[in-house]
C-alpha cells in the first residue's frame, strides 16, 4: 500500500459567501477548466499525489486534521471527513476534493494566502477520478516536497514546554516559537533563527521554516528544544539565542525528551505509514549517538520519555505499541500492546516499575515494566488524547485531549482530577514544571492554559504577542419607551 507524504498545515473554515462577494470570488478564484485529450489513465502516484502532497493536501494531516478529513494515506482520504466523501470514483464534478481544489466552494484548498493548483492540475485530478479514482500501485516513491512557511492563519499550539525553575513557558505556534514568564504569562521573547527565509529570500523573523511541532526544556536550565520537519534546534533557554541547528531527520519531528541528567536528547518522529524515527542526540556536541533502528514502530512515534535512572527509553507510536529501548546500545528490549489506535505520550513512574501510554482511543493504559503485562485501562476522555507527561519524578501525570480538558491522574489510583477549562476547544500538548506547580496546555485556537498545578485553576490564556484578548460584550440597556397617555 501506498500513502501520501504530507505536510501539515491548519485549513480554513467554512464561511457563507452571498452577493457580491460571490461575484467578485466566481470572477477572481474559480479555477478555469481544461479538458483532457487522452485515454490512458491517469496514474495516481506519478501524477495525482506529488499535486496533493505540494499544493492540495496542506489542511488535513499530522496532529492537525481540520474537519476530521486525514489525507495522510490514500484509503484515510478514501474515507472522507466530517462533510462526506471527498472522492466519489466515477463522478468528478461532484466530489468535494474537486470543487474545493477549483475554488468553487468554500473552504478554499489550498488556502488563498498558498499558490493554487492550475488548471492542468485541476483537470488530472478530475479525470482520475472520473476513471474510478484507482488506488496507487507498486511501491512508494520519493516525493520531492516543496518545503515553504506555512499560512499566518496557523497558530495551533502543537508543542509546550515548562523551564524547571518555573520561570518561563515556551509555546510553538505555526514556525513561531513564543517565550512568556512563568508566574505573570508576560510575553517575553520570541525567537528567530535569521536563516529562516521566505521564497523571496528574505528573513521570515521565525524559528523555523515549517511548523513547530514540539518542545522541551532541559532539566538543568540550559536548552531549549524545538522540533520541526527534518530538524531539531537548540536554544540558549536564558537568552533565546540559537545555538545549534540537527538536520538529518526522515520528516517531521513531533516528540522530544531530554534525560534528566540533561545530557541526551531522544528525538522522535518519521513519515507516515512508514517507519517511525527515533534518535538520540548528545546535546553538548548535537551528534546523534544513538539512531534506532532494529525493531523501531513501523509508524509515526509521537511519544517519547527517559526512565528515572536514564538507562531505558519508552517510545510510543502510531503502530498502536508501546516499546522500550536500552540507552546505551539501542538494544530493543520489550513491547507492550493494547491500544486501538495511535499510542500519543508515554511515560515512566517515578520508581521505574510502571509504564503509562495515552492513546487516540481515548484510554489510558497503564503497565507493569518487569512483567511486561497491562495492569490496567483508564477511560480518560470523551475525544481522543493527545499527550501524556509526568510531573517530575512522582507517580502523577497529566493528559490533553480533543475533548478540552487537561487532566491529571495518578497511576497508582486515586487523585484524579480535572483541570478548569477555560474557552474550551481541542487541546494537543502539556508541559509541567518538575513540582507540578505550573501547568501549561496548548490548544487549537492559538491560546496556552497556563494552570495553577495545585488548584488546577486557570491563571491566564497566553496568546500570540500583540494579540489581546476580546472582551465580552455588554448589552446595552434597553430604553423604556414614555407610556402615552390615554
Amino acid at each position: 500500500m501506498r500513502y501520501l507524504l504530507i505536510l501539515p498545515i491548519l485549513g480554513l473554515a467554512v464561511l457563507p459567501m452571498r452577493g457580491e462577494e460571490e461575484k467578485r470570488h466566481k470572477k477572481e478564484q474559480i479555477i478555469p477548466e481544461v479538458k483532457l485529450d487522452r485515454k490512458t489513465p491517469v496514474s495516481f502516484e506519478k501524477e495525482v499525489e506529488p499535486i496533493l502532497v505540494n499544493k492540495c493536501a496542506f489542511c488535513h494531516s499530522g496532529q492537525i486534521k481540520e474537519g476530521k478529513f486525514d489525507l495522510t494515506s490514500y484509503d484515510t482520504m478514501m474515507r472522507g471527513g466530517k462533510r462526506g466523501p471527498a472522492v466519489i470514483p466515477g463522478k468528478g464534478a461532484e466530489s468535494l476534493l474537486f470543487k474545493l481544489s477549483k475554488k468553487e466552494i468554500r473552504p478554499y484548498m489550498p488556502p488563498k494566502s498558498e499558490e493554487p493548483v492550475t488548471a492542468q492540475e485541476l483537470a488530472l485530478i478530475k479525470l482520475w477520478i472520473d476513471q474510478g479514482a484507482k488506488p496507487p500501485t507498486g511501491s512508494r516513491e520519493t516525493i520531492k516536497v516543496v518545503l515553504k512557511a506555512p499560512p499566518t492563519i496557523v497558530t495551533p499550539v502543537l508543542g509546550v514546554a515548562v523551564s524547571a525553575d518555573k520561570s518561563a513557558v515556551a509555546a510553538g505556534r505555526g514556525n513561531q516559537i513564543h517565550v512568556y514568564d512563568g508566574a505573570k504569562g508576560d510575553h517575553i521573547r520570541s525567537l528567530n533563527d535569521p536563516a529562516v527565509v521566505g521564497a523571496d529570500k528574505k528573513p521570515l523573523n521565525a524559528a523555523h521554516l515549517s511548523l513547530v511541532e514540539s518542545l522541551v526544556y532541559s532539566p538543568d536550565g540550559k536548552w531549549l528544544a524545538s522540533g520541526s520537519y527534518q530538524e531539531v534546534k537548540l536554544w540558549d533557554a536564558k537568552t533565546g539565542e540559537l545555538r545549534k541547528t540537527i538536520t538529518g531527520f526522515a520528516e517531521r519531528v513531533v516528540t522530544l525528551a531530554f534525560s534528566n541528567n540533561s545530557k541526551l536528547l531522544a528525538c522522535g518522529g518519521g513519515a507516515p505509514t512508514q517507519e517511525g524515527e527515533l534518535k538520540l542526540i548528545d546535546a553538548e556536541s548535537g551528534k546523534v549517538v544513538q539512531d534506532i533502528k532494529t525493531n523501531v514502530h513501523s509508524d509515526t512515534v509521537f511519544g517519547v520519555a527517559f526512565s528515572p535512572d536514564d538507562k531505558s527509553i519508552v517510545s510510543g507510536g502510531a503502530d498502536k505499541f508501546v516499546k522500550t529501548f536500552d540507552v546505551a546500545s539501542g538494544k530493543f528490549l520489550k513491547s507492550f500492546e493494547g491500544h486501538t489506535h495511535h499510542v500519543m505520550g508515554v511515560g515512566w513512574s517515578g520508581d521505574g516499575k510502571l509504564l503509562a501510554s495515552a492513546g487516540a482511543d481515548n484510554v489510558v493504559k497503564i503497565w507493569d515494566y518487569e512483567k511486561g503485562e497491562q495492569v490496567r485501562t483508564i477511560n480518560a476522555a470523551t475525544k481522543q488524547l493527545t499527550s501524556l507527561v509526568f510531573v517530575g519524578k512522582k507517580n502523577d501525570f497529566l493528559t490533553t485531549s480533543g475533548d478540552n480538558q487537561a487532566r491529571m491522574w495518578s497511576i497508582t489510583g486515586g487523585n484524579n482530577r480535572n483541570f478548569t477549562s477555560e474557552g474550551g476547544d481541542f487541546l494537543y500538548c502539556i508541559a509541567t514544571s518538575p513540582d507540578g506547580a505550573v501547568v501549561a496546555a496548548g490548544a487549537q485556537d492559538g491560546g496556552v492554559r497556563l494552570f495553577n498545578g495545585a488548584t488546577g485553576a486557570v491563571i491566564k490564556t497566553l496568546l500570540p504577542p500583540g494579540v489581546l484578548k476580546a472582551e465580552p460584550k455588554k448589552e446595552e440597556p434597553k430604553k423604556m419607551e414614555p407610556k402615552k397617555k390615554k
